[in-house]
């Protein structure tokens, strides 16, 4: 093996899939691609599970909170530019309280609920094609349990 420059490794990133009366919480954000429409996701950071980030993500990009009560899939998804590979990891669960007043993170415009016909409808805006997969994945009844993913922090 020759010496690499750089290791690879993909982004690890959390989506929290969202319905509610058969619409899904969908957020509207800022990109370097123009205004897209994404799941409330995200970055997991350093030191946190990846329930804990759904979590977070969750809060910081709708100001609702969710509680992750069910793993719907994994996705890898190279981007067509080649430079970046996705790993997502998608959390069904349990819709709790919103905080209007509570400020959404930078580049988030706004919250949208959409059904998965209106969303399909939109597929130009979507941030990735796991926006509509998740979804339908959902809709198709895809769940694991939470202990599918065991969290081993440092002692």
């Amino acid at each position: 093996m020759g010496t690499m420059a750089a290791i690879w490794k993909p982004n690890v990133t959390v989506a929290a899939l969202v319905e509610r009366e058969g619409r899904y919480l969908l957020v509207e954000e800022e990109t370097d691609d123009g205004v897209r429409i994404n799941q409330p996701a995200g970055h997991l950071d350093e030191g946190e599970s990846l329930v804990e980030a759904c979590v977070r993500e969750t809060l910081e990009e709708t100001a609702w909170s969710f509680r992750p009560t069910q793993l719907v899939g994994v996705y890898q998804w190279p981007r067509p530019a080649g430079d970046i590979t996705y790993l997502r990891f998608a959390f069904a669960g349990e819709l709790g309280g919103h905080d209007p007043a509570r400020p959404l993170d930078a580049g988030i415009r706004r919250t949208l609920w959409l059904s998965p016909e209106e969303l399909a409808a939109c597929r130009e805006s979507h941030r990735s094609p796991l926006v509509l997969r998740c979804v339908l994945d959902h809709r198709e009844g895809r769940r694991f349990p939470l202990d599918l993913i065991r969290h081993c922090p440092a002692d």
